[in-house]
């Protein structure tokens, strides 16, 4: 329950940080991805007359986080995914933190069992000033917030 007279805002989605294994990386401008599913199973017991159909929870599935930075001389999200070309998967932690207005930790999304599925670097375009994107896609086998 909210204190009276006390405002209880939302937080802005840009202030947010992602760290892997620990180390918080450049400023990524966009984070896409935080979506946890489970399906739904029908079931029906044999004996069960009214024909009604039980829901039960089935498979967990986890979409694959996107992550979004202009383009700096950090190789580190390369240097990874060039691991993985290699054939040595290495999976990692990441954690997307939320910050308040005063650069203050708020909440804080764990992604487990992370490696980088897929890295783009470009587009390229001499027409436009806009930043050199580097984008990774993230497999993982977990989320939750904590």
């Amino acid at each position: 329950m909210a204190e009276t007279g006390k405002r209880d805002d939302p937080y802005q989605q840009f202030n947010f940080l992602v760290e892997i294994d620990g180390i918080a990386r450049a400023g990524f401008m966009e984070c896409t991805g935080t979506t946890t599913d489970t399906d739904a199973i029908d079931y029906r017991e044999g004996n069960d007359i009214t024909m009604n159909v039980r829901k039960l929870s089935g498979l967990r599935t986890y979409t694959n986080i996107v992550l979004k930075r202009g383009y700096t001389q950090d190789k580190s999200l390369w240097d990874w995914r060039k691991k993985i070309i290699n054939g040595a998967v290495e999976r990692r932690s990441a954690d997307i933190i939320l910050l308040n207005e005063n650069r203050e930790e708020v909440l804080r999304w764990r992604v487990r069992e992370a490696w980088i599925s897929k890295w783009d670097s470009g587009p390229f375009n001499a027409k436009t000033n806009d930043v050199v994107m580097e984008t990774v896609e993230l497999v993982h086998e977990g989320l939750e917030l904590v």
